[in-house]
């Protein structure tokens, strides 16, 4: 009888017949060896249907944890189950950091990584752009290591779960550093207009923070190495600490006091040790070139009466260059624009399609994990190497075996 599992948000029940929770790489060997259909499930932290299938489901969170520092100190190989935020806590131990983390530390590094998710910066890449080595078992029964000395690194990192299970990693990593938080209220729109480049350069991280119900950005979140006083941009320092989502608690959040701290304990916006929130919502999100981050702020702002009317919070970031063949950011410089949504699909999905709209004479990219209506053929012509990933599928994984109908719908 099959286990009925949901992802994070419960807006997807996976069909799975079977659910797997593995304890070693060879229990994987032998799930992949069986022929699928078969999908890797990472921490359930996406809002479509990418993971799902009518085969088996494989969780790695139950793996042996790997920890093991380079002798150079300058990478770190760790298991394909591995959260980041148990990894940042035992790097920290070794006086050593990530370069990036994401809002969100829970999530599983095998996971983030092969869906191109991020922390932001504009000197800061995604955080799969960290990989310098990857071991996967592969549709074609082969145990599969790669490094950046071999061109097939850079299309397999951002790999969508197509490749195979990923079961190690190897990241890049640098010494500890400290970062103080800072949040501001009511940014105002004549600042962001007239000097985003600028805001989004004054930290090692910001965010901005909207509701749509006006053009102002509600709040600025702040992540930066040198102290701050006073106002910022026109901005006003919060009286008190702040929750991204608008009515959720505070206590959730990192510290915003200004404060210095480890690096893990700043660069994410919610704290390991609380869940951010009940998983009552959607998300969707589109990256542009960030020369086009203004153009894309205004055309959002152009349609914000429906947009705010199904939004929780939405957010501005930025995210550096990279290499990877399906990554967001691959080869510009990008804006992101983040939308935590209400629980409503039927509600949020035209909303999303009209955004999609505003935004396709920037060529947008949408994060490949959350929600999303774009045909797959207006994605694939967003990405260069498309046609070389799907050539990489087919060879690692010749029978389909981690084939679902998300995927074979991008892949095409």
């Amino acid at each position: 009888m099959s286990e009925r599992v949901t992802n994070w948000a419960g807006n997807v029940v996976f069909g799975a017949r079977r659910v797997h929770r593995p304890g070693s790489v060879d229990e994987v060997r032998s799930l992949v060896a069986s022929g699928g259909p078969l999908r890797v499930l990472g921490s359930g932290h996406s809002f479509n249907r990418m993971a799902d299938t009518t085969g088996d489901l494989v969780s790695l969170a139950g793996l042996p944890r790997v920890f093991e520092v380079s002798a150079d100190r300058k990478s770190v190989r760790v298991d394909g189950g591995i959260r980041y935020g148990d990894l940042a806590v035992a790097l920290e131990k070794e006086g050593l950091a990530l370069h990036n983390m994401a809002s969100l530390p829970h999530i599983s590094v095998a996971g983030a990584v092969a869906t191109a998710t991020h922390g932001s910066g504009v000197r800061n890449a995604n955080l799969a752009s960290a990989v310098s080595g990857l071991e996967l078992l592969s549709g074609a029964g082969d145990s599969v290591v790669l490094s950046r000395d071999n061109s097939d690194l850079a299309g397999a990192v951002v790999g969508l779960g197509a490749l195979g299970v990923v079961t190690a990693l190897t990241l890049d990593v640098v010494p500890a550093f400290e970062l103080r938080q800072y949040v501001y209220d009511n940014v105002p729109y004549t600042s962001i207009s007239g000097h985003l480049p600028e805001i989004m350069a004054d930290g090692y991280s910001v965010s901005l923070f909207t509701d749509w119900t006006g053009l102002d950005a509600t709040m600025a979140w702040v992540k930066r190495a040198a102290p701050m006083s006073g106002p910022w941009f026109g901005a006003s320092p919060a009286e008190g600490p702040r929750h991204p989502v608008p009515g959720m608690p505070a206590q959730n959040s990192t510290d915003q006091s200004g404060t210095p701290g480890p690096w893990h304990t700043r660069l994410p916006h919610f704290r390991m040790e609380f869940t951010p929130s009940a998983g009552e919502e959607l998300q969707s999100e589109w990256h542009v070139a960030a020369s086009d981050g203004l153009a894309a702020i205004e055309a959002v702002a152009a349609i914000r009466t429906q947009i705010a009317s199904v939004l929780q919070v939405c957010e501005v970031r930025a995210i550096a260059a990279d290499d990877l063949w399906l990554s967001p950011n691959y080869r510009r410089d990008s804006i992101a624009l983040h939308f935590t949504w209400i629980a409503d699909t039927d509600a949020v999905l035209p909303v999303v399609a009209s955004i999609e709209e505003a935004l396709a004479p920037l060529h947008p990219r949408p994060h490949w994990g959350k929600i999303f209506t774009a045909s797959p053929e207006s994605i694939r012509a967003e990405y260069p190497r498309f046609g070389d990933f799907r050539d990489l599928v087919r060879r690692y994984d010749p029978a389909g075996v981690f084939r679902n109908e998300w995927l074979a719908a991008i892949l095409g």
